[in-house]
């Protein structure tokens, strides 16, 4: 299965880590980071012109996308139980 992240960009699913909200980047000490460390190896790319609305890891790189979280995870059938 693929899932498009946004203006040309389609990955595998079976290349999916996770996908977050791109607020996670400014309230996680952790995430922020991670996301460092990422764009000092050269492995973050930017989707398209707009704000970026999400964080997408896969194995080998990370994504920022224009497409909300939410949506993302609908097109990967990825359903998270809220306790």
């Amino acid at each position: 299965m693929y899932i498009h992240l946004g203006g040309e960009k389609i990955i595998r699913s079976s290349e999916l880590v996770g996908i977050f909200d791109v607020s996670i980047e400014k309230s996680s000490k952790i995430s922020k980071q991670f996301v460092m460390h990422a764009q000092q190896h050269k492995v973050v790319e930017r989707i398209g012109e707009e704000d970026p609305k999400s964080i997408v890891v896969t194995k080998s790189i990370v994504y920022y996308s224009p497409i909300s979280s939410a949506t993302l995870k609908k097109r990967a059938n990825i359903f998270v139980a809220y306790a």
